[in-house]
């Protein structure tokens, strides 16, 4: 994720922008939000069940929305309508258009509840993602794990760091593994059938190879254990900006080696976003190819 050339960075309208100050922004709008999420779901989810109206879907019938999903992401638009109005914004449920944008200008990418299907259920697991993106990088972001409370950030070239809810703070660093078959490794599936299909192929050629596979349910959340040497690597397709911006960031400032698309690029288009230890990063992709998991999977 290398830093805006000299040349775009002198015709930008934001060429003083300083990185640190986007990511303290970005852990001040997460956690906004996640202290929200946090309040509302025992209000929306009474003994097990949603209240009225509380959940939909889109897309596919098994891809939920909930009402505090619209909620999170309206709370974060309204705050940075004030502290950074002229800034765009691309979020999951209210749109917008990563491309449209001048040279320099940043855009905020939200996921306001990574991994809402463990949100419905109630299973730990479940983040505010919010990043900033500047000519198609991202250069500051926070993941707030909301069950835990704990805080994720980066500013590119500034390292990463995690803030526990009793405020202690660590520097981030990926895992030292270098044997890809003692490889803790995450994945996920998407919602349609022929892509989930494709994938648990994928997955019956990539299991015996590595020490193990684990699911979590929340993109934003795998890519932060993978900085924090809790998996050493992480492999899924179709993936949304919104799912990897500031996860992405936040493991490549831990160590880790990162290939996403580019920001433009919707999850539908099915292309494979990959983050490992750097000492396994080479066995891996390696071991994807031959699996056949580097060929985009359309939805």
């Amino acid at each position: 994720m290398p830093e805006p050339t000299a040349a775009q960075s002198s015709s930008a309208p934001t060429s003083t922008v300083d990185y640190d100050d986007l990511r303290r922004l970005a852990v001040e709008l997460a956690e906004a939000a996640a202290a929200h999420v946090r309040a509302r779901r025992p209000e929306v989810f009474t003994d097990g069940e949603a209240v009225d109206g509380a959940v939909a879907t889109k897309g596919h019938a098994t891809d939920p929305v909930t009402i505090v999903d619209t909620e999170s992401e309206q709370l974060i638009r309204g705050l940075l309508a004030t502290r950074r109005p002229a800034d765009a914004i691309l979020g999951e449920e209210g749109g917008g258009d990563v491309g449209a944008t001048a040279p320099g200008t940043v855009t905020w990418v939200l996921d306001p509840i990574d991994g809402t299907v463990n949100f419905l259920y109630g299973l730990p697991g479940y983040a505010v993602s919010v990043a900033a993106v500047r000519d198609g990088e991202p250069v500051a972001g926070a993941v707030v794990d909301v069950a835990a409370a704990t805080t994720y950030s980066a500013a590119l070239g500034g390292g990463s760091h995690a803030v526990t809810a009793d405020g202690t703070r660590t520097r981030l660093r990926c895992t030292r593994e270098d044997s890809l078959s003692l490889a803790l490794v995450a994945t996920g599936f998407a919602y349609g059938r022929d892509r989930r299909t494709q994938q648990a192929a994928v997955l019956t050629r990539v299991l015996p190879e590595i020490r193990d596979i684990r699911r979590l349910g929340a993109a934003a959340m795998d890519l932060c254990h993978v900085a924090a040497g809790r998996l050493d690597a992480y492999y899924e397709h179709g993936l949304n900006a919104w799912d990897w911006a500031a996860g992405a960031l936040i493991a490549a400032e831990a160590g880790a080696v990162v290939r996403v698309p580019p920001v433009t690029v919707g999850g539908a288009a099915g292309e494979l976003t990959v983050v490992a230890a750097p000492g396994i990063a080479t066995d891996l992709t390696a071991l994807l190819e031959r699996a056949g998991a580097t060929t985009a999977l359309p939805d």
